[in-house]
């Protein structure tokens, strides 16, 4: 059995060292896992009860909630921005959110990883990620989590998939990712 990760990653800057570290957790999967990283954050608009009605649902929109049905766990990728999760990411968390109660990550296992520039690698915004998907509805896995610090120094010169220590922990997040789906 292989179990689908779709993967959701906060920054749309190009380099970004948490797309890097999605494309880490990629390329280190154990085996029997399949991570899907979406590409279309910068797709979705903003929000808005009155675009989510049927007719005027968004291509976008549709293409996140029929890939985030399809996943059988999600992996939120998180930079901090001011103390928190980016617009987009929290944009996505919304969209998936609907209809309330039965949304596309309702009752999947979600879990969140990130790095940031600080010394604490972005452990706010990691939170604040695992609340907002939390009350969307997905199970978060609040003991699947990995926040490296000082991304910018470490990441200068090595990507993340290439460095050992990066490597092993992602796999042991995606190991958590799939014990939690093949329980559920």
């Amino acid at each position: 059995m292989t179990t689908t990760v779709l993967t959701l990653v906060g920054s749309l800057r190009s380099g970004s060292t948490n797309m890097q570290l999605a494309e880490a957790t990629a390329a280190n999967a154990p085996e029997g896992v399949d991570v899907n990283v979406f590409p279309g954050l910068a797709d979705l608009p903003f929000y808005n009860e009155d675009v989510d009605v049927e007719g005027r649902v968004p291509a976008s929109v549709t293409a996140l909630r029929e890939a985030a049905g399809s996943a059988d766990a999600l992996l939120l990728v998180s930079p901090e921005y001011n103390g928190t999760m980016p617009a987009v990411l929290k944009n996505a968390i919304d969209w998936l959110s609907r209809p309330f109660g039965a949304g596309a990550v309702s009752g999947k296992p979600a879990a969140v990883i990130g790095t940031a520039f600080g010394q604490f690698g972005g452990v706010w915004a990691q939170d604040e990620a695992r609340k907002a998907v939390g009350i969307a509805g997905a199970n978060v896995l609040e003991d699947v989590k990995l926040s490296i610090p000082n991304s910018l120094v470490r990441f200068a010169e090595t990507h993340p998939k290439d460095d050992a220590e990066v490597a092993g922990q992602v796999a042991e997040v995606l190991a958590g990712i799939r014990a939690a789906a093949e329980k559920n």
